[in-house]
């Protein structure tokens, strides 16, 4: 089919090169031959007048052109899918589908084990990739990387709609032969200690940092940091260093540890935990299964964990 000489069927394959930045990537992510790709690549620089794609030492970086091109391109074929070609109906029992999450240590930790248990349940045969956390969540909405993403409410975009899964607070954890075990945890002593700290791929500080930054005027003596919240309750154990972590997780690695959990001294807000889908999926049958899967395994954590 062409509109305006193009052949739309193009636009897939622009669509699947401008998001991998590679011919081979891009071709086998909608299962085309390497040589397809490249005659499809060939035909998208004639008709746009432009390379689009160009080798920039052992990779391939978008032209300004493409640059453009990209999210139009990306927003029409969302648009198709979230509407055109839905399906009119999912039927979990049946389905073969794969979900794609971005998901954090913590909630992979304490919530998306329930998930799995109960989508197998429901859909034995439903595949799920679950993903780290995503730098850029509009953008791996918006670019279809990502299906779902859980993430704290502070990340989330205002151009996509999102629903709360539940609610968390921080604690601390010592080591329970530490002096810091004994007595109040008073915001003296927290400022006095050394810190365990998880801060995500990518970015420079915690969120803890930020916020004490901001609040404060000043940050914690941070000595050890780590990528994930799970392992800063191990790595207190034989030092004198604090973990600052969500409440359900703590609770759920304390008796695999020798720690104590205290209560924190700062007054930090409640952790809105979201989940966040692209607004052309919000009528998509499966999606909204899965969003029902994730409310009702939260509730089943919550009679457990809270």
């Amino acid at each position: 089919m062409r509109f305006n000489k193009l052949d739309l069927n193009l636009l897939v394959a622009l669509d699947a090169l401008l998001t991998e930045l590679s011919i081979s990537r891009a071709a086998e992510k909608i299962h085309l031959s390497q040589s397809a790709m490249s005659n499809a690549l060939a035909r998208l620089r004639e008709y746009f007048d432009d390379e689009l794609l160009i080798q920039v030492g052992r990779r391939m970086e978008a032209t300004p052109r493409a640059e453009v091109l990209r999210d139009a391109v990306n927003d029409v074929l969302r648009r198709i899918e979230g509407s055109i070609a839905a399906k009119p109906a999912f039927v979990p029992a049946q389905s073969q589908r794969e979900f794609r999450i971005s998901v954090s240590d913590f909630s992979l930790s304490v919530l998306v084990p329930r998930v799995m248990a109960r989508a197998y349940a429901e859909g034995p045969g439903i595949r799920f990739a679950l993903m780290p956390q995503v730098q850029d969540p509009p953008r791996s909405l918006d670019r279809a990387e990502v299906d779902l993403l859980i993430l704290p409410q502070e990340f989330c975009t205002p151009d996509h709609p999102a629903e709360e899964v539940f609610r968390e607070r921080h604690v601390c954890v010592v080591w329970r032969d530490s002096p810091l075990a004994d007595g109040e945890l008073t915001l003296e002593r927290y400022m006095n200690a050394g810190h365990v700290v998880m801060v995500p791929p990518g970015a420079n500080a915690s969120s803890v940092e930020a916020w004490m930054t901001n609040k404060l005027g000043f940050a914690r003596r941070v000595e050890v940091t780590s990528f994930s919240f799970a392992s800063a309750v191990a790595l207190v154990q034989g030092t004198d260093r604090i973990a600052t972590v969500h409440g359900r997780l703590a609770r759920k690695l304390a008796p695999q540890w020798p720690v104590v959990i205290k209560e924190s001294p700062l007054p930090l807000a409640e952790m809105h935990q979201m989940m966040q889908w692209h607004r052309y999926r919000t009528n998509d049958p499966g999606i909204e299964w899965l969003r029902r899967i994730f409310l009702e395994s939260a509730r089943e954590m919550d009679a457990i964990l809270a």
